[in-house]
């Protein structure tokens, strides 16, 4: 399709959202990650499969697919998601979360890659991303757990979540069929040592090996 049926379906998927809590027991938290090869021309999208609360990992599957929609900013689902479906096909078992290593509804038009692909799939999805795509906020406290809203034309659309004390917050929004207070919770617990969730280190890893 192209960029403005792109946006024209990402403003009619927006209104699907789920953003209230509709989530099982969690046994399997699975983190998502995409990354390029070859100048972008081919689309790699990492998903691995971890036990909760143990994170002790489960599977992994790497999805590799020639990229079929060009860069476009506020349009990166669209040429990350059919990498991602492809990962998740590849999986014996059925994960109960996603953490995308992206946005949710911190989104100009309240549907990134967390969203599109919790739709898509019909799983709990959770965007926690490192970097701010919109919105305003105060910084939150140094300790660990600390976090303040994210409002957007005085809508929260997210949580700046400072995951470690005293390093960068990560931006954690509503994927889909899961509330704010609930993605963080899941956040908070699937962060360990590091600022980055466990899901998310190794979908990265897997995603940006050679």
């Amino acid at each position: 399709m192209t960029p403005k049926e792109a946006v024209a379906l990402q403003r009619e998927l927006s209104e699907r959202v789920e953003r209230a809590d509709r989530i099982g027991r969690v046994r399997r938290v699975c983190g998502i990650d995409v990354g390029f090869e070859e100048d972008g021309r081919i689309t790699r999208a990492a998903v691995a499969v971890l036990a909760f609360p143990s994170l002790e990992p489960l599977e992994d599957a790497v999805a590799r697919r020639p990229t079929s929609f060009p860069y476009v900013p506020g349009l990166l689902s669209f040429r990350e998601i059919p990498a991602v479906l492809e990962a998740l096909a590849l999986l014996k078992t059925r994960p109960d979360l996603l953490l995308c290593d992206g946005q949710g509804i911190a989104h100009p038009r309240r549907c990134g890659l967390a969203s599109h692909t919790g739709l898509a799939t019909g799983l709990p999805s959770i965007g926690v991303a490192k970097t701010r795509l919109i919105g305003e906020h105060r910084a939150p406290a140094l300790r660990r757990g600390a976090w303040a809203p994210l409002v957007d034309g005085g809508e929260t659309i997210g949580a700046v979540l400072r995951t470690r004390a005293g390093v960068k917050p990560l931006y954690v929004s509503i994927g889909h069929r899961v509330g704010l207070p609930t993605a963080i919770e899941y956040v908070l617990a699937c962060c360990t040592r590091y600022r980055l969730p466990e899901t998310t280190r190794r979908a990265h890893h897997l995603a940006s090996a050679k």
